[in-house]
């Protein structure tokens, strides 16, 4: 019986004692590997099979840690992780304790650089280039980027300096065709043609003062070792195009790589997704949007819908489908899809920008001087926004109340369930006087029957849920369900009130005067951080008018929140369920 080779590799230095002979055995194990955890423990698939060759040649080739690897995103870094040390605690990836889904500086010295956002990686290495050139240190400096993400504004930006640099730079360009949706662009049409033979003579890369060299085949591993051997005595920038095939050896996830960028769990051996428990459940709410938006699109022909390449994951897919002339994936460019959704509302369109809460942040400059600078009504479906699970702390969208809310002109509305979000929606394309931001969870939400004819919402009109006596609890959000569950538990809840203020922004200040003026003692509680958040406008409202009594704010601390999953996220910080009625209670007591 042949011995299992990747047993015994515990760290790079294991695997450079191979033979190429063994090397390919080894890359057989490492995806067998890869398959086995992640059929039962969930996370990225189809990225890392993608590159199990390319991850075995570079850390056959180069002496890493001191040769510095940097993986754009982190998808694809699995057979990175394992191979690194991380083998024996991989089944532990994404769960709370357990390693990162992503490469992670305090987690090993192999991780050069911490990544979860997409097109750092160029960067990153030419910063680290630059810096070992500084020292006087002779190293070598990979960066490996997808052709997703270098058609993104950032990738090119850091091609650009490198290009009049002699730093000792390689970006190898993992050529897939796919990021997480298909890739998009005339970039993509210009890869095509390269692979076809077609661009030879007038090549991008080349014009940008790198020595290029490819395309080969990514899953060619003596070829791969071959090249890269050559490489490391090339002086200066270099470019390296790998021609690879997302989900590489899963038959499932070769076919169908959208779904099996992350599948869930599957059955190993056939790769067949395993079935989920048949049950109605509520939508989620990224659903909730993407049909919704195809409602309102075909009564208002104004309407078109904008995404940086997660059309999958916001659901503006259906609108893509069904009215494609007014749907467009813009590539992982949220400063373009920003600007862009301004440059149309300047022409009357009513403009859905879909964006991750998280990717927000990526185009902060032009939300304030492109869009809300000039009063422009396009309005921001911000998905995934709080807590966001198991992808951890590069993909939370818990910054975005506090770093909208400083902004002028800015209306920021939490709906506290589907039938709200489909509401806000089309309250804001009847036309609104400021741009909008409607942010709203990853995952369902709580309403079985929520496609309900729909109503205006009043900007700045929050809500009272339950009426109490002494205890006020002011939510944002889908959290106010956490809040209506705990309330119920508590033995003596007819002293506690519930308000949904709905708006961050502006604030329901008619509403709060009430509040402040029955209530002894006021909690707020969102799933974003408490700093610079709802917590704080309320806090702010409470001294410049001048109320003194006691104020809770419940939230994300200022630190930043690891993997696990949403729950145990909620428990850490305090506002999951059964420690929302153990305060409430306490409290309660107090005030008898």
């Amino acid at each position: 019986m042949q011995k299992r080779l990747l047993n015994h590799i515990n760290f790079p230095k294991d695997l450079r004692e191979l033979n190429p002979n063994e090397l390919l055995q080894l890359a057989k194990e490492l995806r067998e590997f890869i398959i086995d955890i992640v059929a039962t423990k969930e996370g990225h698939l189809g990225a890392s099979l993608g590159v199990v060759e390319l991850t075995l040649a570079l850390h056959y080739v180069f002496n890493t840690p001191k040769d510095q690897l940097i993986w754009d995103v982190g998808h694809q870094a699995y057979g990175h992780k394992i191979l690194t040390g991380r083998r024996d605690n991989f089944h532990t990836n994404r769960q709370k304790g357990g390693i990162s889904g992503f490469p992670n500086r305090e987690e090993s010295e192999y991780d050069a650089f911490g990544v979860g956002h997409s097109s750092t990686s160029i960067s990153a290495a030419l910063g680290m280039a630059i810096a070992s050139q500084l020292k006087g240190e002779d190293k070598q400096h990979i960066a490996v980027i997808g052709d997703a993400s270098i058609a993104s504004g950032m990738a090119f930006e850091g091609l650009n300096h490198a290009g009049v640099t002699n730093a000792n730079l390689l970006v190898i360009l993992n050529d897939n065709a796919i990021g997480i949706d298909p890739s998009v662009g005339a970039l993509k049409q210009y890869l095509t043609n390269v692979k076809k033979g077609k661009e030879k003579q007038d090549n991008i890369f080349e014009a940008l003062n790198f020595d290029y060299s490819g395309p080969i085949d990514g899953h060619d591993l003596p070829l791969l070792i071959s090249e890269l051997e050559r490489l490391k005595s090339v002086k200066g920038p270099k470019f390296l195009h790998v021609i690879t095939t997302k989900g590489k050896g899963l038959k499932q996830a070769e076919d169908d790589q959208v779904k099996y960028h992350a599948p869930g769990k599957f059955d190993s051996v056939t790769g067949d997704i395993l079935p989920k428990q048949e049950e109605i459940q509520a939508p989620k709410f990224q659903d909730v949007f993407g049909h919704t938006i195809v409602e309102l699109a075909k009564m208002n022909k104004s309407i078109v819908g904008i995404t940086p390449a997660m059309p999958t994951g916001s659901s503006l897919k259906y609108m893509m489908e069904q009215i494609p002339e007014r749907a467009f994936d813009v590539g992982i460019a949220e400063q373009h899809a920003v600007t862009l959704a301004a440059g149309m509302a300047t022409q009357g369109l009513t403009v859905f920008c879909n964006i991750y809460s998280t990717f927000l942040q990526r185009a902060y400059d032009q939300v304030i001087h492109d869009v809300a600078l000039q009063n422009l009504p396009v309005i921001f479906c911000l998905d995934r926004a709080g807590l966001v699970g198991e992808d951890g702390a590069t993909h939370h969208g818990v910054f975005d109340l506090a770093y909208l809310r400083c902004i002028p002109n800015m209306i920021i509305y939490a709906p506290r369930n589907e039938i709200e979000l489909r509401n806000i929606m089309y309250t804001a394309q009847l036309g609104l006087d400021y741009p909008i931001a409607i942010r709203y969870p990853r995952g369902r939400g709580s309403v079985i029957d929520w496609k309900q004819p729909f109503s205006e919402v009043k900007i700045g009109e929050g809500i009272q849920l339950k009426k109490g006596k002494k205890l006020a609890v002011l939510s944002v959000g889908a959290i106010a369900s956490n809040v209506e569950e705990a309330i119920s538990r508590c033995e003596v809840n007819d002293t506690i009130s519930h308000y949904d203020m709905r708006f961050i922004k502006p604030l329901d200040e008619k509403l709060l005067h009430e509040i402040f003026k029955t209530y002894t003692e006021i909690i707020t509680i969102e799933d974003g951080v408490i700093s610079g958040g709802f917590g704080s406008a309320i806090l702010e409202f409470a001294a410049f008018n001048g109320y003194s009594i006691s104020i809770k704010t419940l939230g994300i601390p200022d630190v930043f929140i690891e993997h696990a999953s949403v729950k145990q996220q909620y428990q850490s910080v305090g506002i999951d369920i059964d420690s929302l009625t153990m305060l409430f209670s306490s409290i309660l007591l107090r005030l008898k």
